[in-house]
């Protein structure tokens, strides 16, 4: 397992909430961490089929690009009743072509399972795979998952993506009626944060 040395990490990302969630979490290392965006860098295509391949196109294209190690995610929801879907295409059941609406993919999903007949609980997980690539080449990957349920109505406005359907084992609220960090101590990305943090930071 290759150690992180330098002081600044490029996070392979355009979304600065994320942005902000892994420079907190990385704070206490003395880590600086830069976006993809403050470098001018474009997002490359996902073309792999699992959450692993398509952080490492990320990762290593920043890498590459800049010459500073990168950390790039790939997320997404499992859905056991629709044989794993949405998965790594979670993202493209919010397309509309005039951006993402995750209320329609939330309710395409719902819609789904009930034409499926599957009875209740809708087993789930959310999963995370986090890709720290370097320079030369050489990259760690860490998966990270959190399970749950599939829960109808949608419940809370806190979080993103398909968060409002989503119950996690042990907890009677919806990802998206938890507060963001209370939900990164247990979310899919908090999973593969601490595998990160143990491996290649401690």
């Amino acid at each position: 397992m290759r150690k992180f040395e330098g002081d600044t990490l490029l996070v392979a990302t355009h979304n600065r909430g994320k942005l902000e969630e892994i420079a907190h979490l990385l704070k206490p290392y003395g880590i600086s961490v830069v976006g993809a965006a403050d470098k001018g860098l474009a997002e490359p295509e996902e073309t792999e089929t699992s959450f692993a391949g398509n952080a490492r196109i990320k990762a290593h294209a920043a890498a590459r690009a800049t010459g500073l190690p990168a950390l790039a995610d790939d997320s997404g929801i499992e859905i056991d009743a629709l044989g794993g879907a949405p998965g790594v295409h979670t993202a493209d059941w919010a397309e509309t072509g005039q951006g993402r609406d995750f209320a329609m993919a939330m309710s395409k999903a719902h819609d789904r399972l009930v034409e499926s007949g599957a009875p209740q609980p809708w087993r789930a997980r959310f999963c995370c795979t986090l890709v720290l690539a370097w320079p030369d080449g050489h990259d760690e990957v860490f998966p990270g998952t959190v399970e749950g349920k599939i829960i109808w109505p949608m419940r809370g406005d806190q979080g993103h993506g398909y968060d409002p359907i989503f119950q996690p084992d042990g907890y009677e609220v919806t990802f998206g009626e938890m507060d963001r960090w209370g939900k990164n101590r247990i979310s899919h990305r908090g999973d593969a944060f601490a595998r990160l943090v143990a491996g290649c930071f401690d």
